[in-house]
């Protein structure tokens, strides 16, 4: 079986493709620093699992600890989670975000390299069309400025391994330009575990019906939409992990060197008061929301053309909008108990 290192594994996303890759019959190895994960994750992918994960505490840029890791395990592949997320935080503290997600993925190749590890499964969003021009938005569109810095260092993370794949013979990747993930693993021992205030909008609405915050702010409700409320492409995290590995079964077919592109969402956009009126349907709970402006960063309306998904991994969604927000209604039920 082949072993595939993913940083950031406790988190959200890696969480659940530490599961798929398990489920599909690879070795996930797990290096994260805990910054934004808990260490109890670690223990429940093993009972999901049932199997031993290997687990190293620290940063993925530390190249000691990367070249401990490929001495111990020879790693046919990489699958990089580990970046800071939050668009509101990277306006605030932008210098942050691109020493974590641009510096670190420099370290991180070029330990690769190094180490002659051949495939890299990248953690990309959409975030790095900017404001599209027509929706659907395909990965042919024109990649406009970001509208925050985190979608600016996804931006340069994608030319960086673009042109590291052009000048090395032995490296294979892919970029998958993720969408909204939500859900949780029908297990309900993994899920969406956010320190603090959570960043995205359906934890807040999770913590909001459970108790733990007071109100879920609408961030403007003046945009050219249907409702006014901004659009986004919510896909199902199981969904999204099950693509990292026809990822993986995409690039071990390809000749070195190659590199793509490939957005993984729905295909379909949903307004915030979608998603609040849809969790109110399958939570059976009433919740407390107020609008407030808008919010610095933030993009109007952005949704998938998912044909190239379809046709160069063979993969597309199965979970509906009904499923995501119960599952994650579900786990969130679940650690309040």
């Amino acid at each position: 079986m082949k072993n595939i290192l993913v940083t950031g594994g406790a988190g959200f996303i890696g969480s659940h493709t530490v599961v798929e890759l398990s489920n599909a019959g690879y070795n996930p190895i797990i290096i994260d620093d805990f910054s934004n994960s808990e260490k109890s994750v670690i223990d429940n992918l093993e009972k999901i699992t049932k199997q031993k994960i290997p687990t190293y505490e620290g940063k993925f840029q530390n190249k000691e600890l990367l070249g401990k890791i490929f001495s111990e395990h020879k790693v046919d592949g990489v699958i990089h989670f580990a970046a800071f997320k939050s668009v509101g935080e990277s306006v605030e503290q932008p210098l942050k975000y691109y020493d974590n997600n641009v510096s670190g993925l420099v370290d991180l190749l070029q330990e690769m390299l190094a180490q002659k590890i051949p495939k890299i499964v990248f953690s990309s969003s959409c975030t790095v069309y900017g404001e599209p021009d027509s929706l659907p938005i395909t990965e042919d569109s024109p990649i406009k400025p970001a509208n925050s810095p985190y979608g600016a260092t996804k931006q340069i993370c994608e030319t960086i391994i673009h042109d590291t794949v052009s000048a090395s013979p032995n490296l294979k990747a892919i970029s998958l330009r993720y969408f909204n993930p939500i859900g949780a693993h029908s297990s309900g021992l993994i899920g969406e575990l956010p320190k603090g205030i959570p960043a995205n909008l359906v934890p807040f609405i999770t913590q909001t019906a459970a108790g733990i915050r007071d109100k879920v702010t609408v961030f403007g409700n003046d945009y050219p939409t249907a409702d006014g409320t901004c659009v986004r492409d919510y896909i199902h995290v199981v969904d999204l992990a099950k693509a990292h590995i026809k990822a993986l079964e995409y690039l071990a077919k390809q000749d070195s060197p190659n590199y793509d592109v490939c957005n993984v969402g729905t295909g379909k956009g949903t307004s915030v008061m979608e998603i609040i009126n849809t969790f109110q349907k399958v939570a059976g709970k009433n919740l407390n929301y107020q609008i407030g402006p808008r919010r610095s960063g933030d993009i109007i309306s952005i949704y998938a053309a998912v044909d190239k998904s379809k046709k160069i991994l063979d993969w597309e969604t199965k979970k509906s909008l009904d499923e995501g927000l119960a599952d994650a209604w579900r786990w969130q039920q679940t650690l309040i108990t």
